[in-house]
């Protein structure tokens, strides 16, 4: 276990590394002075100069990428060119929001995916099965960012039972959950579908193994054979692609953010580019990517502790 421990930890950093050495080649391949670029057309010669000395753009481009590899290093992502602001400091306050938002998305999709997808494998080719494939299919097939229009329009404008837009007040956990709701049902309403279709095809796959069979003839009682061994083993692809759709959902929450104007990583992102503030993009971005980075290792390793199998594939 250790070993695949190491391993894992030295494809995460090997990850790491090219993500920051193309966040740093985009600088460099947009057309231009990347000072001019990021202060603007109208910017006087005089600020273009204090921000290239500022962001050591007036050295060798091998100097300045291993200055930004040693202050990414540090925790250091950059000063944001409109608030002067730390980088860092912005993107962590933002990707609170964006953590919640996909905890919450990806905790009810689970709840009622699971369920689901076990539920029409104890009974396949029934009407169950069938009501199950359709569902998935269903939510697996609308965008996230049409549930979140149709969910914004119907829950919010015409019932009134949610509110549209914001995250609710701050230290009022009630209001922020209440803020919350809607776009998490829009964001995880996809994974629903991902889930029960996994957990079917992995329920059928076990459900035909001899100890499930011996199982039966020993007269256990179905729910425990069920939820007691063939879950326990049909679930080890499962947590592989809940790894997978927390990291997914980062991409996905992003459409839920601005169209319900969420402060959030991905409404951070996207101002940014508007704005053409570079260090923000960059660093949020990097900042995404290791979150992401962390997510996958951890379902990756939690995998590999439930099926000593896995240790052996790397």
């Amino acid at each position: 276990m250790l070993s695949y421990i190491l391993k894992r930890l030295g494809l995460s950093l090997a990850v790491v590394v090219a993500v920051v050495l193309v966040l740093f080649s985009l600088l460099h391949l947009i057309p231009g002075d990347p000072a001019t670029v990021a202060l603007g057309p109208r910017a006087t010669p005089e600020a273009v100069q204090r921000y290239a000395e500022k962001m050591h753009l007036d050295k060798p481009v091998v100097m300045q990428f291993l200055i930004y590899v040693k202050n990414a290093a540090l925790g250091d992502l950059g000063v944001d060119v409109f608030s002067n602001r730390s980088v860092a400091q912005i993107a962590i306050d933002r990707m609170g929001f964006t953590v919640a938002l996909v905890s919450v998305s990806l905790a009810w999709a689970v709840l009622l995916g699971v369920p689901l997808g076990c539920l029409a494998a104890v009974r396949p080719n029934s009407w169950i099965d069938r009501l199950a494939a359709v569902l998935s299919v269903g939510t697996i097939a609308i965008p996230s960012f049409v549930v979140s229009i149709w969910a914004l329009l119907l829950f919010s404008l015409e019932l009134r039972w949610l509110p549209a837009m914001g995250a609710g007040e701050p230290g009022d956990p009630l209001d922020q959950l209440h803020h919350l709701a809607l776009p998490a049902l829009a964001v995880g309403l996809g994974w629903v579908g991902y889930l029960a279709r996994m957990v079917r095809a992995s329920m059928l796959e076990v459900m035909g193994e001899p100890y499930i069979r011996a199982a039966h003839a020993f007269g256990l009682p179905p729910r425990r054979v069920v939820y007691g061994y063939a879950l326990r083993v049909a679930i080890l692809p499962t947590v592989t692609l809940i790894g997978m759709g927390f990291s997914g959902l980062l991409s996905g929450a992003v459409f839920a953010e601005i169209i319900f104007a969420r402060p959030g990583i991905g409404k951070l992102i996207f101002d940014s580019v508007m704005n053409r503030n570079f260090p923000v993009v960059q660093g949020a971005v990097l900042l995404t990517t290791a979150l992401y980075i962390v997510i996958t290792l951890i379902s990756d390793l939690v995998v590999a502790w439930l099926d000593p199998r896995v240790r052996e594939t790397l």
